[in-house]
């Protein structure tokens, strides 16, 4: 796969009122076209900062990043930020209405995403009727509904319970998978970055380094859930548990 971004000796440091303080020290890595790449590390190490920088929400304060092509990027987070007097479809043609595109395709295009991902019965519902995966399948495809390159998805999945967690991030996977999307997903869990990724990249305390990129290879890879049960998930489980700086 060709490669979609490259990150080269990023930095970050934060002025504050208590003195100046470094998140990230030169953080390096790349991510591959269609490739899912978690980024884990210990809390507060800044992760999330990353993906701020590559949305364009933070400046960054030295490195370089850089794209293949003309890359639109949609941004995922932990709350999933519905507006509970806007019905499920308007919802998910919110960023199409800021950026001036909700035309008859792009309204056609949620509603066939809509459909697609089980949530046709809701489409004029509030989100108030949605269970908690189902609020999350709607935050996705409002970020799907802008055909972005790549999909950030900060911690997007920490606000649900455990089950609900394994079955929205086979949803997920799978989405972004069948869409062709490229993602880049900050989490804490790490058996949930071996599950859904490509390759893993771990972070060191604050100010964050890369540790370690690990590549993922399970035998007969399939969705998150059947991923937990490969002989090798064990063996990247202890290796990344053992990289992290601290026991969380």
């Amino acid at each position: 796969m060709d490669k979609i971004l490259n990150i080269s000796n990023l930095k970050k440091t934060f002025h504050t009122s208590e003195g100046e303080v470094k998140a990230l020290d030169s953080i390096t890595f790349d991510v591959k076209d269609k490739e899912f790449v978690s980024i884990i590390g210990p809390s507060g190490c800044g992760k999330s900062t990353i993906l701020s920088i590559l949305s364009g929400l933070e400046e960054k304060s030295s490195g370089k990043i850089s794209f293949s092509k003309n890359c639109t990027i949609g941004y995922m987070l932990q709350n999933d930020s519905l507006f509970e007097w806007r019905t499920v479809l308007e919802n998910c043609m919110l960023g199409l209405e800021i950026e001036k595109k909700d035309t008859k395709e792009s309204k056609d295009y949620v509603i066939h995403l809509l459909k697609t991902y089980g949530l046709e019965e809701f489409i004029n519902e509030y989100p108030s009727r949605l269970s908690g995966g189902m609020r999350q399948r709607a935050a996705l495809i409002r970020t799907l509904a802008t055909k972005p390159d790549i999909l950030l998805l900060d911690e997007a999945l920490s606000a649900l319970d455990y089950q609900s967690r394994l079955a929205i991030s086979d949803d997920i996977y799978k989405i972004i998978k069948k869409e062709g999307k490229t993602a880049i997903m900050v989490t804490h869990d790490i058996a949930e970055a071996i599950s859904m990724s490509d390759r893993i990249v771990v972070l060191s305390k604050r100010p964050a380094k890369v540790k370690q990129i690990y590549e993922i290879n399970l035998t007969n890879k399939s969705t998150p859930i059947e991923n937990r049960k490969c002989k090798e998930f064990s063996k990247y489980d202890d290796m990344i548990w053992r990289d992290l700086d601290v026991h969380i």
